[in-house]
């Protein structure tokens, strides 16, 4: 569009000066010299019709009433204005003020004399008004004065109806666009009811299968303990008891944090709440002391080697999944290797971030590792830019080892 218009500004231009530069009145001169280098920068003022363009559109306006420049530019504007801006007063208003500038500098051109002007120039005979050849026009005065004239309603109306056509695309192009975003609302709207209607129904499984097996476990638990103290007072009698009751306060944490779970699957508006890092779900010494302390009260053999530093500085994204990490190494090597000696490695400080490793041998009841524990644990270490690495050795001693950053 720039070079568009400073093409049709320089055209106009140049022929104010014909036939002879210097035959002009000085002030006259000076006028087509300005006008000359305005020509060249004007045009690009629409490079903010996007941003401003009713302040760009009344500029060019002024710009072609000041200067012999064709209408072209306050046209390329006022289509600008049209297509940007809706309001019916603006454009009743910006299209009257091109409609009468359109015609004054059309007019303004066809009444000057012929060999200064291009609409002259268009009404001219083949070969007259160059080489020293005067100029034979073809038409009268008033002709080319109502040919400009009309020209100069037309253009306008064109330029209008290009807004208006630039306008109506951009609306349809808007509402296809909210429509798009409002289907896509209600397919999503439609996944996360399906998807909370298929959590409620899990939740209801849950509650029916898992709690109630805790419940029996924790009652069964109840029950020896009651009888164990009932037959004996010997110390077999007081250790299988105390161990009852170990694992009726274990079945009923379980049992909390199964109800815990259900309501996370039933109202999930609360579920990132409860997901927040805590004190009994993060790397602390206090719970790691308290996991080391019911793996030991389980029977694991457990040996461990701590060296922790500036704990409670760490990240709570990282101490969250490092007391995960510790408590499904525990769980896998209780589960897979019932009996076996387990080997505890914790490592925090920050300039080596967290390491813990894991070990313990593999019995004939299987291999460690086999479930899905450990692999959504891996998953949980690299979303947080660590390593988990897992595996029997050449000795059949099963490892499991996790670093993670010092940040998340």
């Amino acid at each position: 569009m720039i070079p568009v218009a400073m093409f049709f500004c320089l055209l106009q231009t140049a022929y104010v000066g014909n036939p002879s530069f210097d035959a002009l009145p000085a002030a006259t001169k000076v006028w087509v010299s300005i006008s000359m280098i305005a020509a060249f920068a004007a045009p690009f003022i629409l490079r903010w019709r996007d941003a401003h363009p009713e302040p760009v559109f009344w500029g060019c306006a002024a710009l072609v009433v000041a200067f012999p420049f064709s209408p072209m530019l306050m046209l390329m504007s006022l289509a600008g204005v049209i297509a940007r801006r809706s309001d019916f007063r603006r454009t009743v208003r910006v299209s009257a003020a091109g409609a009468i500038i359109c015609l004054v500098a059309e007019l303004r051109d066809a009444r000057r004399p012929a060999e200064s002007s291009v609409w002259h120039q268009l009404f001219a005979e083949p070969g007259t008004g160059i080489d020293d050849v005067p100029i034979v026009v073809t038409a009268s005065d008033a002709t080319i004065a109502v040919t400009a004239a009309a020209v100069a309603l037309i253009e306008t109306a064109v330029t209008i109806m290009i807004g208006l056509h630039i306008r109506s695309k951009a609306r349809l192009n808007e509402a296809d666009a909210r429509a798009q975003a409002a289907q896509h609302h209600a397919a999503n709207l439609q996944s996360d009811l399906t998807s909370q209607q298929l959590a409620d129904a899990i939740a209801a499984e849950a509650h029916d299968t898992l709690a109630h097996s805790l419940s029996l476990i924790a009652l069964n638990a109840s029950a020896l303990q009651t009888e164990a103290a009932r037959l004996s007072d010997s110390p077999e009698a007081r250790e299988l008891a105390r161990k009852a009751e170990d694992i009726r306060r274990q079945a009923a944490g379980a049992l909390d944090e199964a109800h815990s779970i259900i309501n996370m699957l039933r109202d999930p508006a609360q579920a990132w709440e409860q997901l927040a890092p805590s004190t009994d779900t993060s790397l602390t010494r206090e719970s790691l002391d308290g996991l080391i302390v019911d793996a030991r009260n389980s029977g694991m053999l457990l040996n461990t080697w701590i060296d922790i530093k500036q704990l409670s500085d760490l990240d709570e994204q990282i101490a969250k999944i490092a007391y995960r990490a510790v408590q499904e190494g525990l769980t896998n090597a209780r589960r897979h290797a019932p009996g076996e000696p387990v080997s505890l490695e914790v490592g925090v400080a920050p300039e080596q971030g967290v390491h813990i490793h894991i070990s313990n041998p593999a019995n004939d009841m299987g291999e460690s590792g086999g479930g899905s524990g450990l692999p959504g644990l891996t998953a949980r270490v690299k979303s947080a830019g660590g390593t988990c690495q897992y595996g029997l050795d050449d000795r059949r001693v099963f490892h499991v080892d996790v670093t993670l950053p010092w940040r998340g």
